[in-house]
């Protein structure tokens, strides 16, 4: 399944500016893998290793849009939109801003289209009770 992100047409510049874009940006999910592109970052992790998923936001533009880190959790954030997403948290932390992987997040947050539809394939795929 493949879901596309939800973009704020006042945030597609400075986005497009880093290299995100509606052909850029995505997240393919199977029964084995999920696989989010957001331009030149990419974070891939067997389905097996999410522990939780759940729904956030609204959100400011500051915490919201880009490729962003949290200080407070560690967590990740590709962000297209102030709206909402989905927040996916993983058994082991995963390579996901940092190329070199030194620098690992254990959970991240994904603004696509259709936040109902991810979180319910999400759910069954990673084999979560509601």
């Amino acid at each position: 399944m493949r879901f596309e992100f939800a973009f704020e047409k006042k945030y597609l510049p400075a986005l497009a500016a880093i290299g995100v874009t509606p052909l850029t940006a995505k997240v393919d999910l199977s029964q084995k893998t999920l696989d989010a592109r957001f331009g030149p970052w990419r974070c891939r992790t067997s389905v097996k290793n999410i522990r939780c998923v759940s729904r956030t936001g609204p959100f400011s533009a500051v915490k919201a849009i880009g490729a962003r880190g949290s200080f407070a959790d560690r967590g990740a954030t590709f962000g297209t939109t102030t709206a909402g997403g989905v927040c996916v948290e993983f058994r082991e932390p995963v390579k996901i801003l940092d190329p070199s992987g030194i620098i690992l997040h254990p959970g991240l947050t994904l603004t696509v289209a259709d936040l109902e539809g991810f979180e319910v394939a999400l759910r069954e795929a990673a084999g979560l009770d509601d």
